[in-house]
């Protein structure tokens, strides 16, 4: 039987003993009390039943001090404790020797846990087995929110450059269309601009053609000598005032548009004369001739009035023609040109 007489005074108890550290004694319930201070046991004593008691605290110290994976190397022990109250803890994490009485009852209890430990050793290591795998769920967890994240950047940036295509492809269309619309509005103000000026050409030509039809040249087989506005002091006012159309005495001299004779006679320099006046007050002055057809009325364009001549003051047989209106004269080669005639 264990003995309750206190430890042997002086021997001082290490934070992390060994199975071979201690003698063999019997705690008691004074004996096993923590001192005040420093921690000290209590003398020991022989007898088995407390080296065994004393081998099992310092295995499970010694486990319980050096870690988990060093404990678990070590096959279990069937270790025997009194019944004790109120023993320390230890930092076995029970109450004294009633949480651990129960696993010392022999070889029978001993083997029956073997197949499923339920010591503190197999509680931890289970603990650290759980929060592994609650660590390595998290670790997943948080790597497939990653992969989900970056899943979703990537289809958020191919998106956004998806966008950007069109709208760059909507921009390129919508240039192109103007452009094009642009180029058909400029060929359409062409096309009008050359039809317009086609329609300006066929009608001026119907236009000269028309007064073509209404105007006719003074005479023919003819030569132009003296233009208009020529200086000289041949005639009184400086310059010549008219056209001269040289011909053989007697070529017909004709109207040049229909109108009405308002003088036909002798009109001194300018010898014999007639004066055809238009419907719209232009007169045509004839001088020089050499006879008189018709001297009042009206006449039509290309009707015979008289013949070239050489009376008044000449140098040779010609027909002098002067154009005048609201009492001035002009150039008669314009004026029968813008009438649609070639002189």
């Amino acid at each position: 039987m264990a003995s309750n007489s206190p430890a042997p005074e002086g021997i001082e108890l290490q934070e992390t003993p060994t199975a071979g550290a201690w003698g063999e004694w019997n705690p008691t319930e004074d004996s096993a009390r923590p001192p005040r201070g420093k921690h000290r046991v209590v003398k020991q004593r022989g007898g088995l039943a407390r080296s065994s008691t004393v081998l099992g605290v310092g295995v499970i110290a010694a486990v319980g001090a050096s870690g988990i994976a060093t404990a678990q190397d070590r096959p279990q022990v069937a270790i025997s404790m009194p019944d004790l109250p109120d023993l320390p803890d230890f930092g076995l994490g029970g109450a004294g020797g009633h949480g651990q009485h129960a696993e010392a009852d022999g070889p029978a209890a001993g083997a029956g846990a073997s197949t499923k430990p339920t010591g503190i050793i197999a509680q931890q290591a289970a603990g650290h087995a759980d929060a592994g795998a609650t660590l390595v769920g998290r670790i997943l967890q948080q790597a497939e929110s990653q992969e989900s994240a970056a899943d979703a950047q990537t289809r958020a940036q191919a998106e956004r450059a998806a966008q950007e295509a069109a709208a760059t492809e909507a921009k390129a269309q919508r240039e192109a269309a103007q452009k094009q619309a642009e180029d058909a509005r400029l060929a359409a103000e062409q096309a009008a601009k050359e039809a317009q000026a086609a329609a300006d050409a066929k009608a001026e030509q119907e236009r000269i053609a028309k007064l073509a039809g209404s105007y006719s040249l003074p005479t023919s087989a003819y030569t132009l000598t003296s233009h208009y506005g020529v200086a000289g002091s041949m005639w009184s006012s400086g310059y010549h005032t008219g056209l001269d159309f040289a011909a053989p005495t007697g070529t017909p001299v004709k109207a040049v548009a229909g109108g009405k004779i308002t003088s036909a006679g002798w009109s001194g320099a300018y010898g014999y004369r007639i004066v055809l006046e238009l419907e719209d007050g232009t007169e045509i002055w004839y001088c020089h001739l050499s006879s008189m057809s018709v001297t009042s009325g009206s006449v039509g364009a290309g009707e015979t009035i008289g013949r070239v001549g050489a009376t008044g003051n000449v140098t040779g047989p010609h027909l002098h023609l002067e154009v005048r209106k609201g009492g001035s004269t002009m150039d008669p080669l314009a004026w029968l040109e813008s009438k649609g005639l070639s002189v």
